[in-house]
């Protein structure tokens, strides 16, 4: 859930580079975008242009480029001086393959599955407050490791630790302990609609969140869990469907992310890929907070007193009032929103939800995603 800005110094050789456009590629942008990179990247805004484009083609080039690698894959990044995808492999005769899918290619010694499984142990331990944040780094072939610069005892043991795992890099940093930021739309939270009904955000989206139609109507008034103003309901549609759309503005910030309220860590929303029936799904709502069971049958027809709701998906999860709109999860993908069902978090139930492919659909709106 941080909010990171990263600082990119671009040289005159980079920015000979940018000027050079590569072929046209079909991409969008928001309003003001240009200028805002212009301004944090220290480049041009016929650069910050010919960068999204660069930074497109790369995105596209991203997953091929591994699939062709195999095993010998060892991690891919877009570097600025290029303009290109850089995949790095450990097994030089897949080099001509790579590039063919027009990446670069660097020898590396470690594949980027060594570098996960050694990052993966490390996060099985906990670590102490000077330790900032780890990450597997493909261009040093080490788990990267930021710390205080100042260290104590308990760092040393769990660096040691973390060495013993696998190739580790160590950094050191004055900055503050990372911390996490308010005023974020995050799936799982409250929201109030005109001063008094409480339901819980479903997933960011670009420019706002989608929740539950049932929650309120186009133009209800949405303040944030700290009382300031938030938002309005830009689109509803209930009963038939159970699918909301609120835009937000006043300072508030969309980010893919939905609440573990400490049972378990916060989920990144990685896209919007549908479970098949029997799959697990996990539910994370402002009243019973992280609850998981099984997605039991789809686009099923709910008999509610307002009306019939068409579409829904039934599950085994249980809920109770205030969390209707929060999110369902399977693994890193969004699956859709609270609507109803009957039951409680002590003595169980059932739960459908809205899937929020459609609602994404019907409003033409982008999942926010990390």
């Amino acid at each position: 859930m941080m909010r990171l800005r990263k600082t990119l110094s671009v040289s005159v050789a980079v920015a000979a580079v940018l000027a050079m456009a590569p072929p046209a590629l079909a991409v969008s942008y928001s309003t003001g975008l240009l200028d805002a990179m212009a301004k944090d990247l220290a480049i041009t805004t016929g650069q910050a242009h010919t960068l999204i484009r660069q930074e497109a083609a790369a995105a596209r080039t991203a997953p091929q480029a591994e699939r062709v690698a195999g095993e010998a894959f060892g991690g891919s990044w877009f570097d600025p001086a290029r303009g290109r995808l850089v995949v790095g492999l450990t097994d030089q005769s897949k080099a001509a393959a790579v590039e063919a899918t027009g990446a670069d290619t660097v020898p590396v010694a470690v594949s980027a599955r060594q570098l996960d499984a050694v990052k993966a142990r490390i996060d099985q331990r906990k670590a102490p407050a000077a330790v900032h944040s780890w990450h597997a780094d493909p261009r040093t072939g080490s788990v990267v490791i930021t710390v205080d610069d100042d260290t104590a005892s308990d760092v040393t043991a769990f660096l040691d630790a973390a060495r013993a795992a696998g190739p580790v890099t160590v950094r050191t940093t004055t900055a503050p302990r990372p911390r996490t930021f308010a005023a974020g739309t995050v799936g799982g939270d409250p929201y109030h609609i005109n001063g008094n009904t409480r339901c819980s955000i479903g997933f960011s989206v670009v420019g706002g969140f989608v929740s539950a139609g049932h929650c309120g109507g186009v133009n209800s008034n949405v303040t944030g869990w700290d009382g300031s103003q938030m938002g309005t309901f830009a689109g509803s549609s209930f009963p038939g469907n159970d699918y909301a759309y609120i835009r937000t503005g006043w300072g508030w910030w969309n980010v893919g992310v939905v609440l573990g309220w400490g049972q378990v860590p916060d989920q990144l929303v990685r896209g919007s890929w549908e479970a098949p029936v029997g799959s697990s799904v996990c539910r994370s709502g402002s009243t019973t907070h992280w609850h998981c069971g099984q997605i039991q049958a789809k686009n099923e027809t709910v008999n509610y007193q307002q009306g019939a709701f068409h579409g829904a998906t039934k599950t085994s999860v249980c809920a109770e009032p205030g969390d209707s709109g929060g999110s369902f999860i399977t693994g890193d993908q969004a699956q859709g929103v609270t609507s109803g069902g009957w039951g409680n978090c002590s003595g169980g139930g059932q739960t459908w939800f809205q899937p929020v492919n459609e609602i994404l659909s019907t409003y033409g709106l982008q999942l926010s995603t990390l």
